[in-house]
This record gives C-alpha cells, structure tokens and sequence, in this order.
C-alpha cells in the first residue's frame, strides 16, 4: 500500500503538468486606461476552473479590484509571463507590441464598426495570426449577447447622470436632492449608491424640488441589459413609468414629487420612410428603409435621456445636429412660478446619458466620449460645440465607455458569471488550427472576428467600412456662426496656418480642417474660433474623404503631391471646386473636361513656387506686352532658406517640413534654353554640379540650379518666338551644391530600398552605414582611415562629417536611404523654436522695346518669417492659395475646368490683396543700350 501511495504521489504531478499543458489560459493585466480595474475572471471562478484542471496565469496587476492575494489563494499562478498559455482572456483592447503571435485572445475589441483608431490593432492581429475572440459577438441563435458588462453599464451610467443632473441644475441656480449623489466610483459598491439615491429620492417625495424647474422625465431607450440597469437605480427613487403618448401631458403637468420614467422600445419611434409601420426582421435587414420619430414625439418631452442601445452604421439617429437645435429651445411653461432667484430652466432637455458609447452615432453631436476624469460636458447646440463646463447654455452630456469600471468587483462578479458557462468551449481553441477543423459551439463560433491571419466570414464588412467611412475627430469646444459657404482644408501642416488665418476673417466662409496627425488639426482648430478639426488619413479613409469633399463649396489640398490627383477626382465626382499650391500634374490635366462638364474649377499652382513667382512675372510681362514690347530673356530663381543668421550648418539649409521632395530634387532631370540653345541636364544628380553664382542680392551668398523643364513656360507665358533664354531654378545658399553631391555618389540620397535599412533588419549606425555603402566590410574601422576613405572616393566630406554621419548614432531605417536621411535631416535641421526662415525670388526680364532699346528688369521679393509666428514658407504659400479660394467662392473666377492662375483676371486681384498683406516685390532697371 505504501509503495502504490508512493507511486501515485509521483505520478499525480505528472498527470497534472499532462492535463495542464493543452489547459492553460491565463487573465491579462489590464492596461488600456488608469482607470480599468476589471477583470473577465473573478477569484471564485478561477477558483472553479483550477479545480476542473485547468491552470490559471494571472498577470500581476495593483490595479485590479481584486487583490492578487485573492487570485493566488483561488489557485491561480502570478507571474508576468503568460505566453505558455494557449488563450488570454483580458476586458479592453489589448496593446500592439503585448500581442503574442498565435495565441487565442478574447477581448473587447472595439472593431466590428471599423472604429479606426482600432483599426492598427485589427491590423496587427491578423499579421501576428491571433485568433481573435469578441465578448460582444457571443451570442445565441437569436442575436442576444450572451457576455456583458451591460448591466452595471446601466447602474453606473445612471448614477453618473444622477450626480451630473445635481451639479447642471446648481448652475442653473438651483439646489436640488441629486447634489447628495456622488459620481459612481465614489462609492465602494452599488448598494452604498443606491443609498444615497434613496436618500434623494425620500427628499424629492417631501416636495424638496424647486417649482420653477417643472416636473422632471427620464426617457430609457432599448430594454436590454443596459436600459435595465440603469432602471433598476432609477426605481430607488418615487417614480411613475408612462408610455411615451403620455409624456408630453406629464412633462408638463405632472407632479414635481416624483419622477417620470417612460422606456422607449424601437416600434415606438421607429417607421418606414414609406408607408410607415415597423417590422422588426426587415428592420434588421434593411435599416436604411426607417427613419426614427424619436427627436418629434419623445425627446421634445424629455428632461433626461438614458440611451442604451446598440447603434449600427446605417441606422436612423436618434437625435441629429439639426434635431439639438430645436429641442434645446425654451420649453413654453408660462404656468411655472418663476422669479429672478427661481428662475426657470433654459429649456427641457438637462442631460443626456449616453452609455451606448457611440460617437457620431445615434446621438450624432456626441463625436467624443467623455471620461471618468472628466465625465461631463455641456453641448451648445447652437454653436455645434460643447465646453467641460456646467454653466452656460447646452445639454449635460455624459458618455464614458468604460462605465462598469466604476464599479469594478460587481462587474467582474456578473461578467465571470456570464462567461464561464463558455469558458470550456473557448479553451479548446488551437489559434494555430485553421479554424475549420475546429468545433465550437455557435455563440462562440460566432464572436471569432479573425482566425489565422484573415477576418472570418462574418466579419469581412469590416474592411469594406474601413474604405467608406472615416473617424471624425470630436468638435471644437469653441463658438461659430452659421456660415453660407465651406472651405475643407486638407492637410494642416505649417503652411495651413496662415491659410486658415486669412479665410477665418472671412466671416460668410465656413473652414474645416483634416489632418491625419489629429494633434495638428485641433491646435489650428482652437487656435481659430469657428474652424473645425477633422482626422482624416486620405490613404486609409478614401470614403470619408470624398464625403467630405462632397459637403464643401471648395477644397484646398495641401497634401503631398502625389496625392492631389485621388483628390481632384473626388472633387470632379461631386461637383466641388479644388484648388493646390503644386504644380499641374498630368493625372489632373486629364480631368480638365469631365470637370468643365460637372461645372468645377481646379485651380492649380497658387503658392508661391509655382504660384507668386508666376502672378509677378505674367504682370511684368503682360505689361510689356500691351506697350509694344517684346521679353526676349526670363530667368527666374526662387527658393526657401533659412535667414542668415540661421544658416550655419553645412547645407546652409533648415527644413520646417519632410526634406525629402528637397533631396529628391537634387536628382532631378532640367531642361532649359539658353541664348537659342536647348539645354539639358540629365537625371542622378548631375544637377548638383551646374550650379550658378547669384548676385543680384550683393549681401547675400546665393547659388542656383534649374528647376524641371523651363522651356515649357515659353508658351505658358506667352513668350513667342522671340525668347531666347528662358530659364527657372531654384534657390540655395552656395555650398549646398558642394555638400549634397558627395551624398549623392555615396548613395545616401538613392531611392531604391536598400537591405540594411529594412525596418526589421538588425541595428545599424550612421557610420556602419556609410562604410557600408563606401563598399567597405569592416565596419569597426578606425574613424580617420574611414574618413581617409572618403575624401579619397568623395573628395570633400567636411559636410558629411559636420552632419553627424560619421556618428555612431543609431540609424531609423526607412527601407531607401533617401528616406532614411530624409527623417534625420528633419530632426538634425529643423527650425527651432525663435528661428527664423527666409523666401527670395528673383526675375530677370530682358525686354526689347519697339524703338530698339533693350532694358533688364529685376523683380526681387524677399520674405523673412515671423520668429514667434508664420515661416515666411507658410505665409507666401498659404495666403495665395486662401486668396484664389475665395475668389472661386465670390464668383470673381467663374470659368471651369482645370487651371492656372495665367490670365489677368486672376493674378491681379491676387497681387493686389497679397500686397494688402504686406508681401510685396521691389523692381529694379537697367538699359543696356
């Protein structure tokens, strides 16, 4: 017996560990916000689940509700690594780089609508080949969700209100019963709230409410978990429930010792666009054939609205923009004793809690949830904005998505309680499996939103909503008026600024700002009062972008070149005006008819280069045109620079933005004519050793090279046969030329990918990089024989040297080493803050007069930038592109088509107003006979 005892004792662990390695999950730490302390699994179930042999990792976390003590004494093992096991539970989302390749993940996700600032995880998730399981789709055959947090969704959401009706109503000027009630995570459990919400509710039945604010009604959408939480806290207060036909009469008219509840369910406000009635499955099916009657027959009769419904892209709003407007409006109550300290309310509607969470859906103003830190806001419906404020006019708005936080024991008790019946079913999942060969029950089978690296049958729309819809960025927290006409800027770098500026003064134009850096937007959006912030990543969010371009009167894109063309065929496919500061590509040429037919402008080359420089040169030529005379030489320069003082760096150069169009045109093929003789220089960098010393500003070092093809200008302009030089380039202090070319044979500035820049590829410094490329194998050699090496293949490498590529300094590899450099060159030189940038341009127009006297004209226009405003850059490309906007709006230019600013109706109004800013040319003579 003893031996048998003895032999069990060694086999039992080995059957443990046996039965443990196909069973073992493991409970994540939370870490999506500060305040998440839920977990999916409580200790009485891990408890439950160690004990049916399955091992239980918990990720250790101060944080949880439940003390880690309580996890380990249920049985579970505490430690960080959870990778040995085969499915991680967690509650939100889960961290990119914490994503462990082929695991079973369960979670709330957040993407089954394309929210696309969850889209990167979705992303990840499918390259890492998870099998990714969502709380929110386990369902029966019914559609029902099985797993959620819904309920105490509900009780903390109306708790929340409760608080937020207290403090909105002090504002108002009146004390009330509710200011007793605490925000929901002031209380250790729900049953101290509710306490508390007794407590109010027992004053509230002694007649403790101010008469002037009427008799108060509390309008719960849906019937589900969440609508039954939120009433279940509601019914510790007096109330009566009516059905919505009787609101308006108790809105009015009922007693103010109690409280008014109504629960509206989807056939109560829903109806056919034709024909009306409800039916539930064509509903389902086709929500795009129902409108709702909600903002008519129930919200105008609400004092507080608890929404907690599922809204679905597609279906009807409850309550729009235009709806807010009305309902926040006076209520006409003359019957209400009021007086200077009781005064009336400003109109019915006090707050709206929105648990369901759903920016920009059905309650269309909420494009922001607020938080647990901050949980309120006040909307102005008139302004379309809202302020973290509870005085003021507006509805109290209260939408945290992560309610049931608050109350974080009783959630994770309720949640585990939901999930553990599905907890087996779920742990037979292999992620490495293809899903096939798998067997789960249909709840669960049901919620795999990706398995083996590709979105499940049921979940495949998701990429289609992906291309037809973006994520808009919240509103602006500042007022606006109502505007006639919209201007959509897209893009909103440094240049945008001053466009924006300009147009704000415009008091008829109405401006939108996208960027996909959001940050940028909103600064430019608070910076000007009445501009609204977009996010918008044109690449990702096509959809969105031609939505966008279909709501303004004209887009001005300020986006990078490339992508001007996707941009002009929106704008030609609804019927908007365009207008670019870049030059006039082919893909936008070729629009030049559908667009004349669709009655649209694109207006093209309105910056400064292309843009000023043209509007200059066409006055002084067309000047001279109309006096008889003939332009026999042009020769144009132009280019941004840093002012002097800040030059001192060996390209003489600073970037305000990407340098990478810069670098790339170094490259660059030109062609120009030259006293009857075509000119050309050949592509890959024969440029750099062409350059010509500019003296026309006597205190300035200034060298310049062609820029593309300049003999094209001769018809563009309107030069004739007469011309025989015709040449534009570009300006650079000199000793630019002489730092970029030894760049160039070292292959820094190639735009091919290169191996050792792979962004997975091992680590690399700058000087690895360029012995490397100087075809050396020995990295480790010493720093003067690699610079030896240099000068002996290069020549002068001072540049390269002063520049830090000679640094042991960790290279961010961006596939191409123009990219590459390209990114450390916007670091290495940016402008700082106090700096200052410089715009020079120069003419040179050689005329013949019709008496045989030939004279040469110079135009210089030369901008500093603003130390602590505008880049000179910004200014004299933004203001020309804002100018021309407006012209199209005004009708000042009415022809259509494709553009450019070449006829006098257009380039002297611009030079005119630009002139009206300050940014003016001086003109020099000289005859030279």
């Amino acid at each position: 017996m003893w031996r048998l005892c003895q032999l069990r004792a060694t086999i039992a662990p080995s059957l443990t560990r046996q039965r443990h390695q196909s069973r073992v999950i493991a409970i994540r730490r939370e870490d999506q916000s500060v305040w998440e302390r839920r977990a999916p699994f409580g200790p009485t179930h891990v408890q439950k689940l160690v004990k049916q042999g399955v091992k239980v990792i918990v990720q250790p976390s101060n944080r949880r509700a439940y003390p880690m003590q309580a996890y380990m004494h249920a049985g579970a093992q505490i430690q960080e690594d959870i990778s040995d096991a085969s499915v991680i539970f967690g509650v939100k989302q889960v961290p990119i780089d914490a994503l462990i390749p082929g695991k079973t993940y369960c979670f709330f996700s957040h993407t089954i609508k394309a929210q696309e600032s969850n889209m990167p995880l979705l992303d990840a998730i499918l390259e890492k080949k998870i099998r990714l399981i969502d709380y929110e789709r386990i369902i029966d055959e019914r559609g029902s969700r099985l797993v959620a947090f819904g309920k105490y969704a509900g009780i903390a959401g109306m708790i929340n209100i409760l608080h937020g009706i207290g403090l909105r109503l002090l504002a108002l000027g009146h004390h009330t019963p509710f200011m007793h009630i605490g925000p929901a995570h002031n209380y250790r459990n729900s049953s101290m709230a509710r306490q508390a919400i007794r407590d109010c509710g027992y004053e509230i039945s002694l007649g403790m409410m101010p008469k002037s604010i009427g008799p108060l009604t509390f309008v719960f959408t849906g019937s589900g978990n969440v609508s039954q939480g939120a009433q279940e806290v509601f019914s510790e207060l007096p109330i009566e429930y009516v059905p919505p036909e009787m609101l308006r009469k108790v809105a009015e008219h009922g007693n103010q010792n109690k409280l008014y509840g109504c629960e509206v369910s989807r056939s109560d406000h829903l109806e056919r666009r034709e024909g009306g009635g409800f039916d539930a499955k064509e509903y389902d099916e086709y929500p795009e054939r129902y409108i709702s009657t909600f903002n008519q027959k129930m919200a105008p009769y609400a004092s507080v609205i608890v929404n907690g419904i599922y809204w679905a892209v597609g279906s009807p709003k409850l309550i729009s923009i235009p709806d807010a407007k009305n309902l926040l409006r006076p209520a006409k109550t003359p019957w209400l004793p009021t007086s200077k300290g009781s005064p009336a309310l400003p109109h019915r509607m006090l707050a709206i809690c929105d648990i369901s969470a759903d920016p920009g859906g059905s309650i269309e103003f909420m494009n922001e949830c607020t938080t647990i830190d901050t949980p309120f806001c006040l909307y102005d419906a008139d302004r379309n904005k809202d302020t973290k404020s509870f005085k003021g006019p507006g509805v109290l708005v209260c939408s945290i998505d992560n309610m049931p936080t608050q109350l974080p024991r009783e959630s994770t008790d309720l949640f585990g309680e939901l999930l553990s019946p599905h907890v087996h079913d779920i742990i037979k999942s292999d992620a490495k499996k293809r899903l096939q060969d798998e067997n789960f029950t249909y709840p669960i089978q049901s919620a795999i939103i990706a398995s083996n690296g590709e979105l499940t049958e049921g979940f495949q729309y998701i990429q289609e909503l992906r291309e037809s819809q973006g994520n808009r960025s919240r509103h602006k927290m500042e007022g606006r008026s109502e505007s006639h006409k919209t201007v959509l800027v897209l893009g909103a770098g440094m240049v945008s600024a001053p466009l924006v500026e300009w147009l704000h003064r415009e008091k008829d134009v109405s401006i939108t700002v996208c960027s996909q850096v959001k940050d940028e937007a909103d600064r430019l959006a608070n910076q000007y009062a009445g501009v609204d912030s977009v996010y918008l990543d044109v690449n990702e969010s096509t959809g969105h972008l031609q939505e966008l371009c279909g709501k303004a009167d004209v887009v001005i894109s300020l986006l990078p070149y490339g992508l001007h063309g996707m941009v002009a065929r929106y704008c030609v496919a609804e019927r908007t005006h365009l207008v670019t500061a870049s030059y006039l590509n082919d893909e936008i040429a070729a629009l030049h008819d559908e667009a004349r037919a669709n009655g649209v402008t694109i207006m093209n080359e309105v910056g400064l280069d292309p843009g000023i420089d043209h509007l200059l040169a066409l006055e002084c030529i067309h000047e001279v045109q109309e006096k008889g005379a003939v332009v026999e030489s042009f020769v144009s320069y132009c280019g941004g620079l840093p002012a002097p003082e800040h030059s001192d760096n060996a390209l003489r150069y600073k970037f305000s933005w990407s340098p990478r169009g810069v670098l790339l045109n170094t490259l660059s093929a030109a062609k120009y004519l030259n006293q009857g003789q075509i000119v050309e220089i050949n592509g890959g960098g024969e440029l750099m050793s062409t350059p010509r010393s500019l003296d026309f500003l006597p205190g300035f070092a200034l060298e310049g090279f062609p820029n593309r093809d300049s003999t094209k200008y001769g018809s563009l302009y309107g030069l004739g046969r007469d011309v025989h030089t015709l040449l534009r380039g570009t300006i650079r202090y000199k000793g630019f030329s002489e730092s970029i070319k030894p760049m160039q044979l070292l292959g820094l500035i190639d735009p091919e990918p290169h191996p050792l820049l792979h962004p997975s590829g091992p680590d690399v410094t700058w000087r690895q990089l360029v012995t490397h490329l100087l075809g050396l194998s020995d990295t480790s050699i010493f720093y003067e024989n690699l610079k030896q090496k240099l000068v002996e293949r290069l020549g002068d490498v001072d540049g390269i040297e002063s520049l830090g590529l000679l640094d042991e300094t960790p290279v961010v590899k961006l596939n191409s080493p123009l990219d590459t450099l390209s990114h450390y060159l916007s670091k290495r030189l940016a402008f700082e803050r106090g700096e200052r940038d410089l715009v020079v341009l120069r003419h040179e127009v050689g005329i013949r007069w019709p008496d045989g006297r030939r004279e040469e004209r110079g135009i210089n226009f030369v901008v500093y930038g603003q130390p602590q405003g505008h880049s000179a850059m910004a200014m004299t490309v933004g203001k020309p592109a804002a100018i021309a906007a407006k012209m199209i709006l005004d009708g000042e230019i009415q022809e259509r088509g494709v553009l450019l600013p070449f006829t006098p109706d257009i380039y002297r109004p611009m030079l005119q107003r630009l002139r009206s800013e300050g940014l003016t040319a001086t003109e020099t003579s000289r005859w030279l006979n």
